[in-house]
Formats: C-alpha cells, sequence, structure tokens
C-alpha cells in the first residue's frame, strides 16, 4: 500500500520558521553588539581627516585631508614611538608564541592525571587576574625596600634595583608578566589539537624505536603544525596593537622613552590634549598597519605551508 504524503500548509510552513526563535535571539544579541561597538564607531575615522570640534561635528568640522598623518610620521617623537611600538610588539611575540606550545606538549605528555589537572589548574589561573592587580602585584613584588625581589639581592649582598625606574627593564618586566599570565589559558588550543593526533601514529612510532622526544618531534608537532600556523598569523597580526592599559599603568616619567606606545599616545593626545583628529589619525595608523601585516603573513604563509586564514 502506498502512503500519503500530507502536504505542508503555508501555516504550518510559517510555524517551522518561527520555531526557532530562541536561536535567532541568541544571534541578534551579539550582531547588535558588533555593529553598535565595531561598526557604527568607525565612523569617527573621519576625525583623522579633519580638524575635528565637538561642537561643530563630523560635517562641520574643517577638512585637512592627510594633515594629521604626515605630522605623525614626521614628527621626532612620533618616530620614536612607532619604534617602541614595534620592538615591545616583536619582542612580546618571540616570547610568548613558543611558550604555549612548549607547555601543551609538556602537559600533553604527563601521564598522572592529578599531577596533569593540577598544572593546568596552576597555569590557567592567573589568566583570570585582573590588568590592574597584576600590575599591582608587580609594584609590591619589586618595591626598593619591601619587594620580595630586592630582599633576595639584599641576602645575596647586591644592591636593590628600581625595576620601574629602568627602562631597561619595562620590556622584560612587560613581557615576562604577560608570559606568566596567559601561558596557561594559551596553551589550551594547543592541547585540544594534540588531543586530536592520532594514537595509530604515536604507536607507530614506538614500534620503529622513536623515543619520546622524537615522538613529539616528528609526530605531536607536524599534527598540530596547521593550529600553530593560523595563531603565528593572528599573533603576527596584532604585533602593532599593544595593549594600552598594562602599558599605562607601568608607564611613569623615568621608563616612558621606551614604554610610550601608539596606544598611550592616542589617549594622551585624544582626551588629555583633545587633539581628537591627530589622535585619531595615529589610531587608523595603527589599525591599517596591523591590517597589513595580517594579509601579508597570511600570503606568505599560504605559499609556505598551505595553511591561511583565508
Amino acid at each position: 500500500m502506498s502512503k500519503k504524503v500530507k502536504a505542508i500548509t503555508p501555516n504550518k510552513k510559517n510555524k517551522i520558521k518561527t520555531s526557532n526563535w530562541q536561536f535567532w535571539l541568541i544571534i541578534a544579541l551579539p550582531c547588535i553588539y558588533a555593529i553598535l561597538f565595531a561598526y557604527v564607531p568607525m565612523g569617527g575615522i573621519l576625525m583623522a581627516f579633519e580638524d575635528y570640534s565637538p561642537r561643530r561635528g563630523f560635517l562641520g568640522s574643517d577638512w585637512v585631508g592627510l594633515k594629521h598623518f604626515i605630522r605623525f610620521l614626521t614628527s621626532t617623537s612620533s618616530v620614536q614611538i612607532i619604534k617602541n611600538t614595534f620592538i615591545l610588539g616583536a619582542y612580546n611575540l618571540l616570547v610568548t608564541f613558543p611558550i604555549p606550545i612548549i607547555l601543551a606538549v609538556a602537559i600533553n605528555e604527563v601521564q598522572a592525571k592529578f599531577f596533569k589537572k593540577s598544572v593546568q589548574m596552576v597555569t590557567y589561573a592567573p589568566y583570570f587576574i585582573s590588568i590592574v592587580v597584576l600590575v599591582g602585584m608587580l609594584m609590591q613584588m619589586t618595591d626598593l625596600r619591601t619587594g620580595i625581589f630586592n630582599v633576595l639581592l639584599g641576602k645575596l649582598g647586591i644592591d636593590p634595583i628600581n625595576f620601574f625606574g629602568d627602562q631597561d627593564l619595562f620590556r622584560h618586566l612587560y613581557v615576562w608578566s604577560g608570559v606568566w599570565q596567559t601561558a596557561g589559558y594559551s596553551a589550551i588550543i594547543y592541547i585540544a589539537a594534540l588531543a586530536g593526533v592520532s594514537p595509530e601514529l604515536k604507536e607507530a612510532a614506538v614500534m620503529d624505536g622513536a623515543s619520546r622526544i622524537k615522538r613529539i618531534i616528528h609526530v605531536d608537532i607536524p599534527c598540530i603544525m596547521p593550529t600553530i600556523v593560523i595563531m603565528l598569523i593572528m599573533s603576527c597580526g596584532n604585533i602593532i596593537n599593544i595593549g594600552f592599559d598594562k602599558v599605562f599603568l607601568m608607564q611613569n616619567t623615568m621608563n616612558a622613552g621606551v614604554s610610550e606606545v601608539i596606544s598611550t599616545f592616542v589617549y594622551k593626545v585624544g582626551i588629555t590634549n583633545a587633539d581628537y583628529g591627530f589622535s585619531t589619525a595615529a589610531g587608523l595608523f595603527q589599525s591599517v598597519v596591523s591590517f597589513v601585516l595580517l594579509v601579508s603573513v597570511n600570503k606568505i604563509s599560504k605559499k609556505l605551508t598551505d595553511n591561511s586564514l583565508w
């Protein structure tokens, strides 16, 4: 006997389409957030090409073209700021990128589950510490009289060091405190990638007599290489995007020679001096350079490794 197929009436079709309204609501919230806080503010880019006046607004302010960009790129202080930003960003990338990979591989090799989970918890925890609290901890630990580092140096007969007052130490404090705070959290994606490595490949390597180090080099690393390349591309795109909050909190008059970066410069010029057009031009320059770096590294990666973001 042939079964009769009931036709779906228009009312039922509409009911099917609207039955997943919770899903569309969940999607709508981040979309609205992105539109309001990512796309709408893009209109402010116009300030980079104007002598912007809040009283006269975007359309009423005088158009100056590339004046602010030329001023930013030709100023001696601006050149030093760009140099500081690139050096700090490159140093941060060279240190903070490989350490989470090493940590993930090390955790993956641990057999004792309790120890493995304990290490993961201890390394993840600092990520959830506020930047303000982190910098406060650094200041306490490096205090000239009561800081633990200077106390230990005193025990060794070494004179105390003004860590925050020595501009040669600023970059090291910034980068290595960042390693302590973010290494465990950044390792999560590599641990997840290592979980997908085929056990058969490891067993075959063991049968061939490969040591643990050789299995890591010839099995684990090649299997997670696509993930490593993607993360490297994204990290390279953020070389010049040094976060404002941590640098600003660690900054003082004694280390300003190396700690003044584009993000802090934009804040001081735009908010403190109310030079909105010039500060917007500096911020737009930073965004354009980040975009160029991202596209360039992505293209190079695609040619060399066949892995890319697009």
